[in-house]
C-alpha cells in the first residue's frame, strides 16, 4: 500500500519535463503505476501512470470533474481556482462536469461529431490539404507546423463551428496561454477573459445571423425540446474550438516527427499505405497530443492500483506514460507503424472519450496519406534538429518542425 505521507516526495516535475517526459515516466514506473508528484508551481498532485490504472481511473465516477468541487481541490492542493464568476462560466463546459450534466450537454453536440456526419467532410478536408500542400511544393523547406500541421485542422474547425478564419492568430494565442504551464495567472485570466468576450459576440451575430455551422446548430433545441443556456453556449463554444484544432495539429507534428526520425517506419508505411489508418493509431500511442488527461478530484477516498488516495486530491492520468506502459504494449518505446495499437487512451476512456475522435482520425489519415505521397523525399532540414516542446503538462506538441519537402 502506498499512502500520502511516504510518497509526498517521490516525484518532482521539472522545468525539463516537456523535452522529454518519457524519461520520467520511465523512472516513476519504477516506483508503482501510481505515485505523488510535486509540480513545478508547488502543487502536489497524484499522477497514474500504468495502463490499466489509467483506464480504471478515467472510468471511475469517483474521480470528478465539475468546477466548484474542483476549485475547492485546487485551494487544498496549494493550487489558485479560478475566482471570477464569469472566468468559472467560461470553464463550465461538458469537460469539467459531471453526469448527469455531462450526459446532457454531450448529447446536444455529439451528433455533429458521428462517424456518419464527419466522413461527409472527408472531400472538403481532401481540398484544404491539396491546397496547402501546393503551397509547400513551392519551397525547399517550410516549417511543417505552420505551412501545413496547423492551418490544415484550424481551417476544418473554423468551418464546423462557423468560426471566421480571419480570427484564427488571437484565438490561437489565447490557446497556447491556456494550455501551457505559465504560473502567471493574470496573463491566463485575462486571455480567458479576451476568449469569452470574443466568442460571446460571436454567439450574439450567429443568433441575428444563423448559418448552417455547428454554433448555430447549437443554439435550437434538441430532439426533446432541451438547449443549451447562453453561459452552456459560450463554455461549449470555448472547448470546442480549443480542442477541435489544438490537438490535431499536434497529432499530425509529432506524428511527422516521429516517422522522419525512424527512416525504416516511414518506408515502411510509403511502401504499403494501405497501413496508414492502423499507423495513425500506433502514433497517436507512440507519441499522442495529449500528455496528461484533464484533472480530476477524489469526491471520495479511491484506492487505484495499490495507492489509497484520500477524498479531495487531485489525480493527472498521464496517457502519454499509459500508452507506452510495457505491460500493454511490450514495445513500450519503440515505434512499429505496423503493430496493432488498439486499445491506446490517446482519446481518452469512458463518458470522457474524446468526442472529436472520429474528425481528428479522418483528419490525420488524409494529412499522412496526402502528405507522403505528395513528398515522397520529404525530411528533416537538419538531421540534428533538437525539438522544442510546448510548456504544457496537458498538450504535447512541437513549438516548431522544419522540414524539406523535396529533400535535400
Amino acid at each position: 500500500m502506498v499512502d500520502t505521507e511516504t510518497t509526498d516526495s517521490i516525484g518532482v516535475v521539472g522545468d525539463d519535463f516537456p523535452a522529454d517526459p518519457h524519461r520520467y515516466y520511465d523512472h516513476w514506473r519504477q516506483q508503482g503505476p501510481v505515485l505523488r508528484v510535486r509540480l513545478a508551481n508547488g502543487m502536489r498532485v497524484w499522477v497514474v501512470t500504468g495502463y490499466e490504472e489509467a483506464r480504471a481511473a478515467l472510468a471511475d465516477p469517483r474521480l470528478r470533474k465539475n468546477v466548484t468541487g474542483m476549485s475547492d481541490a485546487l485551494r487544498r492542493a496549494g493550487g489558485k481556482a479560478l475566482q471570477s464568476a464569469d472566468l468559472r462560466a467560461l470553464a463550465a463546459h461538458m469537460l469539467n462536469s459531471d453526469p448527469p450534466d455531462h450526459t446532457r450537454l454531450r448529447k446536444l453536440v455529439s451528433k455533429a461529431f458521428t462517424s456518419r456526419r464527419v466522413a461527409e467532410s472527408r472531400t472538403h478536408i481532401e481540398e484544404i490539404t491539396t491546397n496547402l500542400l501546393d503551397e509547400m511544393a513551392g519551397h525547399d523547406e517550410v516549417d511543417l507546423l505552420q505551412a501545413f500541421a496547423n492551418p490544415l485542422p484550424v481551417t476544418v474547425i473554423c468551418g464546423l463551428l462557423g468560426v471566421p478564419f480571419a480570427d484564427r492568430a488571437a484565438f490561437q494565442a489565447w490557446t497556447k496561454v491556456l494550455v501551457g504551464t505559465s504560473h502567471d495567472m493574470t496573463e491566463a485570466d485575462t486571455a480567458r477573459r479576451e476568449m469569452g468576450g470574443y466568442l460571446q459576440e460571436l454567439m450574439v451575430e450567429k443568433r441575428t445571423r444563423p448559418g448552417e455551422d455547428l454554433l448555430s446548430g447549437l443554439m435550437q433545441p434538441g430532439e426533446d425540446g432541451d438547449r443549451l443556456t447562453e453561459p452552456e453556449l459560450v463554455s461549449m463554444a470555448f472547448l470546442l474550438l480549443l480542442a477541435g484544432h489544438e490537438t490535431t495539429v499536434n497529432l499530425i507534428g509529432n506524428g511527422t516527427y516521429a516517422l522522419l526520425r525512424d527512416t525504416t517506419q516511414l518506408h515502411a508505411l510509403r511502401e504499403d499505405p494501405a497501413r496508414i489508418p492502423a499507423a495513425v493509431e500506433e502514433l497517436m500511442r507512440y507519441d499522442g497530443p495529449v500528455g496528461w488527461a484533464t484533472v480530476r478530484y477524489t469526491h471520495e477516498p479511491v484506492r487505484i492500483g495499490e495507492a489509497d488516495i484520500p477524498a479531495g486530491e487531485l489525480v493527472h492520468v498521464a496517457l502519454g506514460a499509459a500508452n507506452r506502459d510495457p505491460a500493454r504494449y511490450d514495445r513500450g518505446n519503440r515505434l512499429e507503424v505496423a503493430a496493432d495499437a488498439g486499445g491506446h487512451l490517446a482519446f481518452g476512456h469512458g463518458v470522457h472519450f474524446c468526442v472529436g475522435a472520429p474528425l481528428a482520425r479522418l483528419e490525420a489519415q488524409i494529412a499522412f496519406s496526402a502528405l507522403l505521397h505528395r513528398f515522397p523525399k520529404l525530411e528533416l532540414a537538419d538531421q540534428a534538429f533538437t525539438p522544442r516542446w510546448q510548456t504544457s503538462l496537458l498538450i504535447h506538441g512541437l513549438v516548431e518542425l522544419p522540414v524539406r519537402p523535396h529533400g535535400s
